[in-house]
């Protein structure tokens, strides 16, 4: 891959000993805890790789729970995360799987809020700090996490990107990245758009409602 300054490579301001395993571990959880969008009841995280043989000894379990409970990665109160989280009544459970992925560092976060929401991510932490979420309830996806950015629900038929892309140019927000996923023809798709800026409340109203979108989730840096 190739890094954009020094600071790819030192990785973050962090607590915590690795930033990959570390500092990137908490930024997926904080994803996770984004897209959620409210704190879960339960969180159910399989680690893989690299992540399953040495989360407990570089604090990626404590790194995880707390991007859950929207720690940021210099936030003190890493080490206590476990314990803060049963304070909470965040119920956690770790599982390490044998099953071989492409990223050595990589986790499958299922989160519950007792209600019926559920959710699905999956990430890998590439170094740096840096990471990408690669799946978000089985749409396959590339999403950086370094760049605002809004996740779009959608049906998947005719206009409905033209339309979002429409709203974005009409208040000049330029696209850096933009992919769509879906399950099947005509069924339930996602885009992922990374941008340039933050948009505003008034661009989020307008998205939603757009005919057709069904939720849209902000994501900031």
């Amino acid at each position: 891959m190739k890094y954009r300054s020094a600071f790819d490579i030192i990785g973050p301001v962090m607590i915590g000993p690795s930033s990959s395993h570390t500092a990137g571990a908490a930024r997926i959880g904080r994803v996770a805890r984004t897209l959620f969008e409210k704190q879960p009841a339960k969180a159910v995280i399989s680690l893989y790789g690299s992540f399953a043989k040495t989360y407990k000894g570089h604090g990626t379990d404590l790194a995880l729970v707390a991007g859950i409970m929207d720690f940021d990665t210099f936030d003190e109160r890493i080490p206590e995360a476990l314990e803060i989280a049963r304070q909470v009544g965040l119920e956690v459970e770790f599982i390490t799987e044998d099953a071989v992925t492409e990223h050595p560092n990589t986790v499958k976060i299922n989160l519950f809020d007792g209600e019926g929401k559920e959710l699905e991510i999956v990430g890998i932490s590439i170094g740096g700090g840096t990471i990408e979420i690669t799946e978000i309830n089985s749409f396959k996806l590339k999403l950086s996490g370094a760049h605002p950015a809004i996740l779009v629900v959608h049906q998947d038929r005719f206009g409905l990107i033209s339309a979002v892309t429409s709203v974005l140019s009409k208040y000049e927000i330029n696209i850096g990245h933009m992919e769509v996923s879906r399950k099947e023809r005509g069924d339930e798709a996602v885009m992922v758009i990374e941008m340039d800026h933050k948009i505003d409340d008034g661009v989020f109203a307008e998205l939603n409602f757009l005919q057709g979108v069904t939720q849209v989730i902000r994501l900031v840096d």
